[in-house]
């Protein structure tokens, strides 16, 4: 049975950077203080959909520090401290806790295309994260190509103190979600769909909770997860398909630049710069999502206008 706590839509933090590529602290901070006024549940910093693999370490410390801090407890704040080094993940994950950071979220060792952490050495690092004493948010993305059945996760739920959520966007993510659910038992506490929501309903289904999208239209995708847990099925499938071709956009054709130029059309950002080697939106897709969100008008597209 899942926990009360981890529920509702807890959607991943973009990185704003300057046109130059230097981070964009302020805009950071506007960030926040819009996803917070989407009315969110929980917001997850230093995710790949914030672009984590094109930040240094000390920008990375830098960020975790303002982002817990700014946040201040409006709502729970998620910090990825994912590496295939199981010292810098507790290093990263005791940062977490001396800042009062809520919850971490971590996916499998790994690192390149052939080096990864084998089950067990999947099982050792979670639990010596865990020794931090932070809430541990499992991350099954198909960006680690490591395989994590669900009888490791259920273990890892069940000895692991600090274990208690599950984003699972892997292939056929409800079958394993709700295999998870009904193997797992009261050890799963915050089942968590992801990938933008493109599999939501379908995972809804199954058993979860929880959604963790990106940070463009959580004001519109909550509703789908509420109505859902509050026993309103058609509601909720009548809203989620609603938005499921802005979802679709999102997760086909954009990738995490979505939320960074619909936030920049909205005034909550000044640039929508992804570093380099990510190349800019091009210029029609770019064009098509702005024309497709503006029917939608989620709270990030007039929040700083």
């Amino acid at each position: 049975m899942a926990n009360n706590k981890f529920q509702g839509c807890w959607p991943v933090a973009p990185t704003p950077f300057k046109d130059n590529g230097e981070l964009d602290i302020e805009g950071m901070k506007r960030v926040l203080d819009c996803m917070v006024d989407q009315n969110v549940d929980g917001i997850c910093i230093l995710a790949n959909y914030s672009e984590q693999f094109l930040l240094s370490d000390d920008e990375r410390e830098i960020l975790t520090r303002l982002c817990i801090e700014h946040v201040s407890g409006r709502v729970p704040v998620i910090t990825t401290v994912s590496h295939f080094s199981t010292d810098i993940a507790l290093t990263r994950a005791k940062l977490v806790r001396e800042l009062g950071g809520e919850m971490l979220m971590m996916m499998p060792p790994y690192h390149g295309a052939l080096m990864r952490g084998t089950s067990q050495q999947t099982f050792e690092q979670f639990a010596k994260v865990g020794e931090a004493g932070v809430t541990i948010m499992v991350q099954d993305a198909p960006l680690s190509g490591v395989d994590l059945p669900v009888p490791l996760l259920i273990k890892m739920a069940k000895e692991i103190e600090t274990v208690k959520c599950f984003k699972i966007e892997c292939a056929q993510a409800a079958s394993k979600l709700r295999k998870l659910v009904v193997e797992g038992g009261d050890a799963i506490e915050g089942p968590f769909d992801g990938e933008e929501g493109i599999t939501l309903f379908a995972d809804l289904e199954a058993g979860a909770t929880g959604n963790m999208s990106s940070a463009m239209i959580p004001d519109l995708i909550k509703p789908v997860v509420l109505d859902y847990l509050d026993g309103e099925f058609d509601k909720s499938e009548e809203k989620y398909n609603n938005i499921l071709p802005l979802i679709n956009y999102e997760n086909r054709q954009c990738g995490f630049r979505a939320t960074k130029v619909i936030m920049k059309e909205g005034g909550v950002i000044h640039s929508d710069f992804c570093r380099h080697p990510i190349p800019p939106l091009e210029e029609q897709t770019k064009a098509g999502l702005i024309k497709l969100v503006k029917k939608y008008d989620p709270i990030a597209l007039s929040w700083g206008k």
